[in-house]
């Protein structure tokens, strides 16, 4: 079943995001869950719950798509980076310390060599909205996240938003062959992102947008 975020599922919400994107190459960040959760999950809580979509089976919340409908309004990444990283102490965190390190270093070779570094911001009119998906481990391969997207992209359709844009890495292969599945078209150049490793590699950004197909009227 698809429906819509109520508060009394921010419990459950938390939970699955502890447990979604393991194993993928966004899965573990600097591996701080509550900092984390500031930056991925909490402005979309905050700013646009009513299209906060969430997919449930036999009573469980197995995954989550957060649907923002116009950008413009929630703060920026770094802005959020930022805070996080600051109220929890972060690049104090043993378990975090690493990832910083390797940031640092990827921004520092980057800036040397002229590189292009990701963003997690992409403005652009035609675009206004974006999306986080996330599933549990055991929804993977069942149609769940396919039922997310569309219930996501019905909501853009009826509403005239105009388009929406989505971020992945362009190692994650199964990822984005989901979003060409639904309509998304890569967009741009794929930059680095700084200290983000899958398999001890490096890893790139991709961005992907989609336009509601024209009214039939």
């Amino acid at each position: 079943m698809i429906r819509t975020y109520t508060p009394a599922d921010h419990g459950a919400l938390i939970d699955l995001f502890a447990r979604a994107g393991a194993d993928s190459p966004t899965g573990e960040l600097w591996r701080h869950l509550p900092s984390e959760q500031m930056v991925y999950l909490d402005p979309y809580i905050d700013h646009c719950p009513d299209t906060l979509f969430l997919a449930e089976v036999d009573d469980e919340l197995v995954g989550y798509l957060t649907g923002c409908p116009d950008s413009a309004p929630l703060p920026g990444e770094d802005e959020l980076l930022t805070q996080a990283i600051i109220r929890h102490k972060v690049m104090l965190r043993p378990r975090s310390m690493p990832f910083f390190v390797r940031s640092l270093i990827d921004v520092a070779t980057g800036k040397l060599r002229g590189g292009e570094l990701a963003s997690g911001e992409a403005a652009d009119p035609r675009w206004p909205a974006h999306l986080h998906i996330n599933l549990a481990p055991q929804a993977r391969g069942t149609g769940v996240a396919l039922e997310l997207m569309r219930a996501w992209q019905d909501w853009l359709t009826e509403a005239q938003v105009p388009g929406c844009y989505l971020q992945t890495l362009v190692e994650n292969t199964r990822a984005t062959r989901f979003f060409e599945k639904c309509g998304f078209r890569a967009h741009g150049s794929t930059p680095l992102v700084p200290g983000v490793r899958y398999q001890g590699k490096p890893v790139h950004q991709q961005t992907m947008v989609w336009c509601p197909p024209p009214s039939a009227g």
